[in-house]
């Protein structure tokens, strides 16, 4: 737990959490993030300052009050410094990129598809919560996905899953993203909406994909080079933020960061396989139904 100006740093949050003071709230995690650089604890330094910066970002108002330009330019500065660190929130987006120039368009937009899926039960859970509804629709999103890529999709259903990029995009803008929404979590701490905010944002690689893929299906405009399958949603289900804010040093090694990439790694293998629609669907059935955040 990080002590900064004599006050105890979750309490800090809370209490700026509690009062809507949202560049209170920016500042705390900007002061959270530099402490954690300073002491070379690199994944907190990640995180706190993503969440900084996440913040100030969605609100011209919270902008102008957290410091000017010299907190904002110097919170941008320490996060592009990170990016070259070797951590998982890095290394793992690397490796499936290097791996993805060896598959197919389609075979990338299947392995993408079964990462969404294993977020299904997640999102059913968090979408319960006030302004969060839209990651409860991922299980319908997912089931018209998979149709798409064997059979024609109704303009009502397209019109649906525009609706649902669109609403995920607008999610971190919300207050409801940062404002301390939680879901219990049997043998753990609390998942906290927020914990989305990592490997640059669930909720925008959850809209970068369907985006894509409503430009593959010729629903939105079809620009050239926005038409290559989305890869950046693969890495995301490793859900970083929870184990690193729950306090995890290293979170390769929490057993369910493991098995996570477990599952990555076996999804290629099964997709360079010579594989059948039908099989997909088992999968995604299976996951569907995984509780990703369960001790194994």
């Amino acid at each position: 737990m990080f002590h900064l100006f004599g006050e105890d740093a979750q309490d800090r949050v809370s209490e700026c959490q509690k009062k809507k003071d949202w560049a209170g709230l920016a500042k705390a995690y900007y002061d959270m993030g530099v402490a954690a650089m300073d002491q070379k604890d690199l994944n907190r330094a990640v995180l706190w300052l993503h969440r900084a910066d996440t913040i100030y970002s969605a609100d011209d108002a919270v902008y102008d009050k957290v410091g000017g330009e010299a907190l904002v330019d110097d919170c941008s500065d320490r996060i592009g410094e990170l990016e070259d660190a070797p951590l998982l929130y890095n290394q793992v987006p690397m490796e499936v990129e290097e791996s993805a120039e060896e598959l197919s368009d389609l075979a990338v937009r299947v392995w993408g598809l079964l990462a969404i899926a294993r977020l299904v039960h997640l999102g059913e859970r968090l979408g319960r919560l006030p302004g969060c509804e839209v990651l409860g629709s991922l299980g319908w999103a997912v089931d018209v996905m998979l149709q798409s890529f064997q059979q024609p999709v109704s303009q009502e259903d397209c019109g649906r899953l525009l609706d649902i990029c669109n609403a995920l995009y607008e999610l971190g803008d919300s207050e409801c993203f940062y404002a301390g929404g939680e879901i219990e979590v049997a043998g753990g701490a609390p998942f906290e909406v927020f914990d989305l905010n990592g490997m640059t944002g669930v909720f925008l690689e959850l809209n970068c994909y369907l985006d894509n893929h409503l430009r593959f299906l010729g629903v939105i405009g079809q620009e050239e080079d926005m038409l290559a399958a989305e890869r950046g949603m693969i890495g995301c289900t490793l859900l970083p933020d929870y184990y690193v804010r729950t306090g995890s040093d290293r979170p390769e090694e929490v057993p369910r960061v493991r098995a996570e990439l477990a599952r990555i790694w076996d999804d290629y293998n099964f997709i360079c396989s010579n594989i059948t629609w039908e099989q997909v669907a088992q999968k995604v059935d299976a996951y569907k139904a995984l509780d990703i955040l369960a001790l194994q």
